[in-house]
C-alpha cells in the first residue's frame, strides 16, 4: 500500500499505515465496547466474566445484568474465590472519565486473566439504551441519540435480544 502525502495540518505527523495497523490491533486486543459485550453476553454465556469494579453504592445504583461485583481494591484478595482461574474478564467502571476499569484490568492481568476494558463503562451501557439492574429491579432508559441510533429499541428489556439497538460498527 502506498502512503499518500498531504499538506493538511491534521496529517503533518501521522504514523505509517503498518504502525497504525499494529496500534489499532493492539487496542482491539485490550478494549471492547458495550454493544459487543451485550452480544457476547447473549451469544456466549459463561465464556467470560463481566466485572463491575465500582463501589458498593455505585453497584446498588445500577449495574449491567449478569455482572459480578468486585471493586478494584478487592480484586487481588478476592478474585480467586469469585472467578474461575484464567477465565477471560471484561471490566467496567463508571464511564470514559474514569480510569478505574484500567486499574482493575491491570490487577486481573497481574493475576493471569486475559482481560479487556469495556469502553464507556456503565454510563455508556445505559446511554446506549441497554437494560440495567438496580436493587429495585430492572430498568431501561431510552437510547441517547448522541451514542446510539434511537429508531431501534431494546426488546423486552433484554439488551442482547436479537434486533436490539446497536451501532452496527
Amino acid at each position: 500500500m502506498t502512503e499518500t502525502a498531504t499538506s493538511s495540518a491534521l496529517f503533518a505527523h501521522v504514523a505509517p499505515s503498518a504502525e497504525a495497523e499494529r496500534h489499532f490491533a493492539t487496542r482491539l486486543a485490550f478494549e471492547t465496547d458495550v454493544s459487543d459485550v451485550a452480544v457476547a453476553l447473549r451469544e456466549e454465556p459463561g465464556a467470560f466474566a463481566l466485572v463491575d469494579t465500582r463501589s458498593e453504592a455505585s453497584w446498588q445504583q445500577g449495574r449491567v445484568p449478569g455482572a459480578v461485583h468486585l471493586p478494584t481494591r478487592r480484586i487481588a484478595a478476592e478474585s480467586a474465590a469469585t472467578l474461575p482461574a484464567g477465565i477471560p474478564v471484561v471490566v467496567y467502571c463508571w464511564g470514559p472519565g474514569c480510569n478505574g476499569a484500567q486499574r482493575a484490568a491491570l490487577e486481573f492481568a497481574r493475576l493471569g486473566h486475559p482481560v479487556k476494558e469495556m469502553l464507556g463503562g456503565f454510563e455508556y451501557w445505559v446511554r446506549e439504551g441497554f437494560a440495567f439492574e438496580t436493587d429495585e429491579g430492572r430498568r431501561v432508559r431510552p437510547a441517547d441519540p448522541l451514542t446510539n441510533v434511537t429508531a431501534g429499541r431494546v426488546l423486552d428489556g433484554d439488551p442482547a435480544a436479537p434486533g436490539a439497538i446497536a451501532c452496527a460498527c
